[in-house]
């Protein structure tokens, strides 16, 4: 496999809270700056053509990352305006669960208790989704997940905006352009807080740690070929992958994996 496996910092269990909080709240800005929503949507449509009920459980949810902009466009089709998504998380984010709450959307909840994507059991409802969270998972794990799916017959759909087209050797470069992206993006994230502020432009942690972490997460990203490899064995004839990339331009597009059941 071209990727490889560094550590990301919001990783470990130890790292503080409110840094986890704060730099997915940055990648969350970032989505909506690339645009990814209007990406993921159609995908997202063909999953939910191959399950019988109306329900999409994303795991590895973080800060909610692109999926509350990708619902408003999901319900806008016919026939899917009653779409439930069930936002989970290893480590759940309890303000993010409040605001998803506050919402006052029943087609819409993040369960405040740990969900481990590699083994969410009766969590998993409907299509299972997993944005820019995969790359996370060393080989082991990723292929836990995808055969997961592939046993229960689950819409699947995998989705990242880390690019690992560049040669390994020049991966680093990714730090020095992160940490200024940091700096550029953080006024438009949104709720904004004086310790977004503060953690960025005073002592600027918050934009070494998105450095750092997204330059790493270009390396951990499974490529098309990387994908195939998980994949070995887990092909069926009642159920499909598809590989591909989407959005973006040129060789930096957004890679996708999604896994389909034969139709009934």
């Amino acid at each position: 496999m071209k990727r490889f496996h560094l550590f990301e910092l919001e990783d470990f269990a130890w790292f503080p809270h409110g840094l986890r909080v704060r730099m997915t709240r940055f990648i969350v800005a970032l989505h909506r700056l690339m645009r990814t929503p209007e990406s993921i949507a159609p995908l997202l449509e063909r999953a939910l053509a191959r399950t019988e009920t109306q329900e999409v459980t994303d795991l590895c949810s973080g800060s909610c990352g692109p999926m509350l902009q990708v619902m408003p466009r999901v319900w806008a089709r016919p026939g899917l305006d009653q779409v439930r998504l069930t936002l989970t998380d290893l480590f759940p984010q309890l303000g993010e669960a409040k605001d998803v709450a506050a919402r006052g959307d029943a087609r819409l909840r993040y369960l405040t208790t740990p969900v481990d994507a590699t083994s969410p059991g009766e969590h998993a409802r409907g299509v299972r989704t997993m944005m820019c969270s995969l790359h996370h998972m060393p080989p082991p794990l990723a292929r836990k997940i995808l055969a997961d799916a592939h046993r229960a017959k689950a819409p699947f759909l995998a989705y990242e905006i880390s690019d690992n087209s560049l040669p390994t050797a020049l991966w680093w470069l990714a730090i020095p352009n992160n940490f200024v992206l940091t700096l550029l993006l953080t006024p438009w994230i949104r709720p904004m807080t004086w310790q977004q502020l503060a953690l960025t432009y005073v002592v600027p942690v918050l934009p070494a740690c998105v450095a750092w972490d997204g330059a790493v997460s270009n390396g951990r990203t499974y490529t098309p070929d990387d994908l195939r490899e998980l994949l070995a064995g887990l092909e069926s004839d009642d159920y499909t992958w598809e590989i591909g990339k989407t959005g973006g331009f040129g060789p930096a597009r957004q890679l996708y994996l999604l896994g389909l059941p034969k139709a009934a």
